[in-house]
C-alpha cells in the first residue's frame, strides 16, 4: 500500500542555519532516501519551493479566482514530501518516525487512495481502443 508522508516545518528556520548546518540537514535527507531505497519502499519524493511562490485556486459565487500565496497562513508550511510504498500504516509510521524531519517539524502520513481502474477496466478498455483500430 503506498502513504504519503507529508513534511511541515517552519521554512524560515532554515534561513536562519548555517551553511554547515544546512550542509548537515541535507546529507540526513539524503541518508533517509537511500535507506528507503535500499528497503525498495522509495517510491518518489520532491522538496517544494517556498510557500511565497504558491498560487491558490478558489471558486466564490462560480467564478474561479487565482490567488497568490497559500490559502492558510500557519507557523509550518508543507516544504515536501515522501511516497512509499509498504504493507500496512504500522511500517508507514515506522518510517515517518526516521524521518529528518519529524526532528524539525511535523509529519502527517496518509495512504493513497487507489483510484486507477480494475484491471479488468483496464482490459476491456484495451480491447475497445484494439476493436476501434
Amino acid at each position: 500500500m503506498q502513504y504519503l508522508l507529508t513534511l511541515y516545518a517552519d521554512e524560515a528556520g532554515f534561513n536562519h542555519m548555517t551553511p554547515e548546518q544546512k550542509q548537515q540537514g541535507m546529507a540526513a535527507y539524503m541518508a533517509y532516501t537511500q535507506a528507503l531505497q535500499a528497503a525498495g519502499v522509495y517510491k518518489g519524493s520532491n522538496r517544494l519551493r517556498p510557500v511565497a511562490t504558491a498560487t491558490t485556486l478558489r471558486t466564490t459565487n462560480g467564478k474561479v479566482q487565482v490567488l497568490d500565496g497559500p490559502f492558510i497562513e500557519s507557523k509550518e508550511q508543507l516544504g515536501g514530501y515522501f511516497l512509499i510504498d509498504v504493507p500496512d500504516l504500522d511500517a508507514a509510521l515506522s518510517w515517518a518516525s526516521k524521518c529528518p524531519g519529524v526532528g524539525h517539524g511535523v509529519i502527517e502520513v496518509r495512504a493513497i487512495w487507489d483510484m486507477s481502474p480494475a484491471p479488468q477496466q483496464q482490459d476491456a478498455r484495451h480491447e475497445a481502443v484494439a476493436a476501434a483500430r
